[in-house]
């Protein structure tokens, strides 16, 4: 008699480690290094031009470019190089490959999703990363999505040390030139347009009280001087206001600034909110105190800064000194 025995069903196959060793933990970051960190570089070096903006004219779209240039230089040679040539710049420098886990060639298309999958390994502090260190076949989250492992092989015949280190130094060479650009028209611009603003802050309201304040005795003396602080443009207006006083029998005016506000600064020109108060008249009995809030447009010429508009925003109000 035959005695029929069922097979038992097969186990699943145990994940072993390839044959072919893989690349270490180490060698694949500093192959990773060599490939992304340059770009970066670059990249960080021209980051306050896209803050400054294209006010500060074909310098910013110069390096607006090579910021571009260095990204896309960045995923040609972590995406396209390798699925023509096999290498990456830093996997050619350390001998390792990317390959499919049967040890064939990964191709653009598993190349590109890799890439984008290195979001995963990034996103979650960083932990698809350092997974390798754990994994039996050193593989990061983007590795295990797409079934693909590095694998030391046989470096490239060219001397890819030489090739490296110029590749870096240009590098270099590019991101000091970025430095020094950024800092000689972006940082100094700013800096420039920060004492502009603290100037015109501290120089303006003194400004506008010279401009409006005369005595009786030395009306001429003083309508003189407020007329050298203003622009040619509104030199004539305020020479209009002046003659007006003298014919209705001007008595002393004196003006100060109780409060102001820059309302907006350039290197050469700046608008201020002004909170005046004042006093006209010469004798106690009859003084008249006067308020009244003024915006004040100025332009700077050469080192000085002038008064080029002066629009009264309250009409000035007067109360009786004798009341």
């Amino acid at each position: 008699m035959t005695a029929v025995v069922d097979a038992p069903p097969e186990a699943p196959i145990a994940e072993t480690v390839p044959a072919e060793p893989l690349a270490r933990w180490h060698v694949r970051a500093g192959a990773l290094a060599v490939d992304v960190l340059p770009g970066l570089a670059v990249v960080a070096t021209t980051a306050p031009w896209f803050l400054a903006g294209p006010r500060i004219g074909w310098s910013w779209w110069v390096l607006t470019a090579v910021a571009v240039l260095a990204l896309l230089a960045v995923i040609v040679n972590r995406v396209l190089v390798p699925s023509l040539t096999g290498w990456t710049l830093g996997r050619a420098l350390v001998g390792i490959r990317v390959v499919r886990r049967d040890g064939g060639e990964a191709g653009l298309g598993r190349l590109l999703l890799r890439e984008l999958a290195h979001l995963l390994d990034t996103a979650g502090l960083f932990v698809g990363w350092l997974w390798p260190l754990w994994d039996r076949r050193n593989r990061t989250f983007a590795d295990l999505l797409v079934r693909t492992e590095a694998r030391p092989v046989v470096r490239p015949e060219r001397d890819m040390r030489r090739f490296t280190a110029k590749v870096l130094i240009g590098v270099v060479v590019v991101a000091a030139v970025a430095v020094a650009v950024t800092y000689l028209t972006v940082y100094r611009q700013e800096q420039a347009l920060d004492q502009s603003r603290a100037q015109i802050a501290e120089q303006g309201p003194r400004i506008v009280e010279q401009m409006l304040s005369f005595g009786v005795e030395t009306m001429d003396e003083d309508f003189s001087r407020a007329q050298s602080l203003t622009t040619e443009a509104y030199r004539p207006q305020l020479v209009a206001q002046q003659d007006v006083a003298r014919k209705a029998g001007a008595t002393t005016n004196e003006y100060w600034a109780v409060s102001s506000a820059v309302l907006s600064s350039s290197k050469n020109e700046a608008a201020m909110l002004l909170a005046m108060q004042g006093q006209r008249g010469t004798k106690a009995e009859d003084l008249k105190f006067i308020t009244a809030t003024v915006r004040v447009d100025f332009d700077k010429i050469g080192d000085n800064w002038r008064v080029d508009s002066l629009a009264v925003l309250k009409a000035p109000a007067m109360q009786g000194g004798g009341q």
